[in-house]
């Protein structure tokens, strides 16, 4: 990985999106937002940007890439959609689902960053700062989370710079993100499954469907095996502290994402408090979700407490986010 990069940062505008297409031309990587968190995009095409991306954010290779377009025509050029997969797409996209689907036979993402798969995860996301950049671009790029592998996603342009300044071309600071989790992923397979939960929940995908969702054999989640998408090794999106879920007491020196009105036992002890939502709202609770952790994680606690949250609805991304940040590293 070639350090020392001057890396630009631009406010989100039309000469920002102009400038970020040429540098995706030119095999550069450019930080984004869209609406689940900021990406990290390559031209999905070249598989030496692609590499560099890797190294980059320090990602084993093996893990497959999202490749991030404008429309649905677009879409097509690299997935072969059957009718569930269509009936997916055309309810949500462009939003927060990424569909893992079969490569067309002219696909034209490199093998890099589907990491040797005969599938291809692809999304279209619901940002007008990402549909500008894609649209002036005119072709796919693949755009993980805009960090060091593993570590808590990025939710503002100012912790993109804190992880990746140096190591990459051009950040376009577009402001805060709505969802604030990353998009949740179908593998559109014989029985449609459930790779990844997150900004969209199971439920609705469900209601579309008319069916439920398959898991992913257990297997599929360990950090020694091929991943069938991005997202599901074992250990992610983990800040430095140790992570200690489902707390109901508060140890000293201990730092608490605390969530709803309850207050634990030995809250006066905590070295830092915040909420993800005071009133017990989860579309709050995952927004803030990425940022409070990295806030927590900057005052160097003895661990960060995380107060019980509900496996429903957004609950469910936010709760596997957190037990991939608490597992053992």
């Amino acid at each position: 990985m070639t350090m020392g990069l001057t890396t630009r940062v631009l406010a989100a505008n039309a000469a920002a999106a102009t400038a970020a297409a040429r540098c995706l031309r030119d095999g550069g990587l450019v930080a984004f937002p869209t609406e689940t968190v900021y990406g990290l995009g390559a031209d999905a095409a070249n598989a030496t940007a692609i590499a560099h991306l890797y190294a980059a954010k320090g990602r084993p290779s093996f893990n497959p890439l999202i490749a991030h377009v404008a429309d649905l025509q677009a879409a097509h050029r690299i997935g072969r959609f059957d009718a569930r997969a269509r009936r997916l797409a055309e309810a949500f996209w462009p939003g927060p689902l990424t569909l893992v689907v079969p490569k067309t036979d002219a696909c034209p993402v490199a093998d890099l960053a589907t990491a040797g798969l005969d599938t291809v995860a692809i999304r279209i996301p619901a940002h007008p700062v990402a549909e500008a950049i894609l649209r002036a671009f005119g072709g796919a790029v693949v755009a993980p989370s805009a960090n060091i592998s593993g570590h808590v996603s990025p939710t503002l342009a100012a912790h993109v710079e804190s992880d990746l300044s140096g190591r990459i071309d051009l950040i376009v600071d577009g402001g805060p993100v709505a969802v604030g989790v990353e998009s949740t992923i179908v593998g559109c397979f014989e029985a449609p499954m459930l790779l990844r939960p997150g900004g969209l929940s199971r439920e609705r995908i469900e209601a579309v469907l008319d069916a439920p969702l398959a898991r992913p054999p257990q297997e599929a989640g360990s950090d020694d095996s091929q991943p069938l998408a991005t997202g599901m090794l074992a250990s992610h999106y983990a800040p430095r502290a140790k992570v200690r879920l489902d707390a109901r007491d508060i140890a000293p020196g201990e730092a608490l994402l605390a969530f709803g009105p309850s207050r634990l036992p030995g809250l006066v002890a905590a070295s830092s408090v915040m909420n993800l939502s005071p009133s017990g709202d989860l579309d709050e609770a995952a927004a803030n979700l990425f940022g409070y952790l990295r806030a927590l994680d900057a005052k160097s606690p003895r661990a960060i407490a995380v107060m019980a949250i509900p496996e429903e609805d957004l609950g469910e991304a936010i709760n596997d986010r957190l037990r991939r940040a608490a597992v053992a590293r």
